[in-house]
């Protein structure tokens, strides 16, 4: 599909944008308090709806599988999630706001699918909140307080399916783990314990100098080893592996930005990451057969 440039109509700073499970919509966010749902195709795209109801800047938006309908959930400098429900086609109402938090959200994520309808959120007062849908509509909520005292920048989720195991091979249970990143310069993992968020990962991860702007758990398709890739303030993109449960995980520096790093997303199959920085670039990496990074390709803007 060749490049094309999307005019996404908001009047502020985007900080955000999320594409739907099929890859026909886009979720734009900005400073000026909205959200814009657009229709994109090969060759063109169009503004389907504005949704309004934060009252501060929003950060993230992230759609969950369709096998749940068409839900949109959103996060905002108001301390307050959104979750957006599609009705009529292109018509969105606030189905939950969720208003825990005590200060930003920063960071939103739906678990795998496999694993419910499933929300987790970090903020800056320090916490991380879990809410999974009930049959009932309702909604329960586990928190890991003060996960990084100093502020949550960025959640992301394990793969279901464990390292190494068949994809699809639904013997063993999904995988429940969680990965942030804080302004304490750290990366924690985190795994429930009869029904207790602890953390899982011994020490935290430091080898940041600066805030960790984002943090991405890897699809793992059968390799047998989990990858976390984390991005920072202080330029460098870290990644992250551990090959079995319970062992050490082991930092090695992908590269030096000698810029801030804001985001990290890896491709569906895992072995790609675009790693988006401060000098305006992109830039995609493999894994070489020896295990360095190398870039592939910069996508132009």
């Amino acid at each position: 599909m060749p490049a094309q440039k999307i005019d996404s109509g908001h009047q502020d700073t985007v900080h955000d944008v999320s594409m739907d499970y099929y890859g026909k919509r886009l979720a734009t966010v900005s400073s000026d308090q909205t959200i814009k749902i657009i229709g994109v195709s090969n060759s063109a795209s169009q503004h389907l709806a504005t949704l309004t109801g934060h009252q501060g800047p929003v950060w993230q938006a992230a759609w969950a599988h369709p096998k749940f309908g068409s839900l949109l959930a959103s996060c905002s400098y108001d301390g307050r999630v959104i979750i957006w429900k599609e009705g009529n086609q292109n018509e969105w109402s606030q189905a939950h706001v969720f208003d825990d938090h005590k200060s930003s959200v920063n960071s939103i994520a739906w678990a795998p699918h496999e694993l419910g309808l499933c929300l987790a959120c970090g903020s800056s007062d320090g916490n991380i909140s879990v809410f999974t849908a009930r049959q009932d509509g309702g909604w329960d909520t586990s928190r890991i307080d003060q996960a990084h005292p100093l502020g949550v920048t960025s959640v992301s989720w394990a793969p279901s399916s464990a390292p190494g195991a068949l994809v699809g091979s639904g013997l063993v249970d999904p995988v429940l783990k969680l990965c942030s990143g804080g302004c304490d310069n750290t990366v924690k993992v985190w795994k429930p314990y009869n029904g207790i968020w602890k953390m899982d990962c011994f020490p935290a991860l430091q080898m940041h100098t600066d805030w960790v702007r984002d943090v991405a758990w890897a699809p793992n398709l059968g390799l047998p080893k989990s990858t976390i890739a984390s991005a920072s303030q202080d330029g460098k993109v870290i990644i992250w592996t551990v090959a079995r449960e319970g062992d050490q995980w082991e930092g090695k520096i992908l590269n030096d930005f000698k810029t801030a790093v804001w985001r990290v997303s890896w491709s569906l199959t895992g072995n790609i990451l675009a790693v988006a920085d401060g000098n305006n670039s992109v830039t995609l990496w493999k894994e070489s057969v020896d295990g360095d990074w190398q870039q592939v390709t910069t996508v132009e803007p």
